[in-house]
């Protein structure tokens, strides 16, 4: 079993930037690749961005590129997502969530099924 809490939401200005970590507990974090989907209410999930067990391979949605950035630190099982240049659409639920592989999130965002998830953090940006 793997836990996974967010943090770091909130209510920021379009054009602000947020931070979000996503700490892993439970089984070793570092055999996941970890990322984030996000949903608004009522609308289909969407893949924004995961990184593989090591951290060498990174995937992004083109709807975040050259404005988020994941990272991680396997020495405190903690993933993060630093997201810049906000807009309003990038207003949603931010779910952590863990897999096998990176496709493997990118498959949880369509409707497939991760094998473990957050809770979700609410991100508002206003315009």
């Amino acid at each position: 079993q793997v836990q996974l809490v967010e943090f770091g939401g909130g209510l920021v200005q379009a054009g602000g930037s947020l931070r979000l970590s996503c700490t892993a507990s439970g089984r070793t974090s570092s055999g996941y690749a970890l990322g984030w989907i996000r949903q608004v209410l009522g609308k289909e999930r969407e893949f924004v961005t995961a990184i593989s067990g090591n951290g060498w391979v990174k995937r992004y949605a083109d709807s975040v590129k050259g404005r988020f950035a994941v990272s991680r630190d396997n020495t405190k099982n903690i993933m993060f997502l630093q997201m810049n240049s906000l807009k309003p659409e990038d207003t949603a639920v931010y779910y952590c969530a863990a897999g096998l592989s990176i496709d493997a999130i990118v498959n949880a965002a369509s409707g497939g099924v991760a094998d473990y998830w957050g809770q979700g953090t609410q991100v508002t940006v206003s315009s």
